[in-house]
């Protein structure tokens, strides 16, 4: 599994965003410059999180990017879906049969099984873990981490 760089620039941004204090939000060059990216590739990335409703956008001369909605209630599962990241999805057979139309173990598939089961895991995770825990120093966000990970093992426990 890889996290492609869409994903990454997509989570850095969206932090840059949920850290501005200015309430005119952050414009493309502002995000360019803070994030080390051209001001086109930025825009793809915004466009996705704004059409996902995780940023708004205002006009104008001094227009910005805004969180869409509190920083508590913006999942990272979200934010990965919203950039294209998922790792497997009900398309994911059809994308890979090979040279064929239908792939040659779409009847019975153990494969399918372990990355259903991979993406069931990352998203229980992923699910728990909101931009807010991730907008401090990454000591701090370690620790949230930390926290998140021990309530995860006791509900396995269950």
């Amino acid at each position: 599994m890889k996290i492609t760089s869409q994903d990454e620039y997509g989570l850095r941004i969206l932090l840059t965003i949920a850290r501005c204090k200015d309430p005119e939000g952050m414009s493309i060059p502002q995000l360019s410059k803070a994030e080390g990216l051209s001001g086109p590739h930025v825009s793809k990335i915004t466009r996705a999180l704004r059409l996902a409703g995780l940023i708004n956008s205002t006009r104008g001369h001094k227009g910005g990017y805004l969180l869409g909605k509190p920083a508590d209630e913006i999942t990272i599962n979200e934010a990965i879906k919203a950039l294209g990241g998922q790792l497997f999805d009900e398309k994911f057979c059809g994308n890979h049969s090979g040279t064929l139309d239908l792939c040659t173990h779409s009847v019975d598939c153990s494969v399918r099984s372990l990355w259903a089961m991979v993406q069931f895991t990352i998203d229980k995770v992923l699910d728990k873990v909101t931009l807010q825990e991730l907008i401090g120093s990454e000591e701090e966000a370690s620790c949230a981490l930390q926290r998140i990970t021990e309530l995860n093992a006791s509900e396995v426990l269950k």
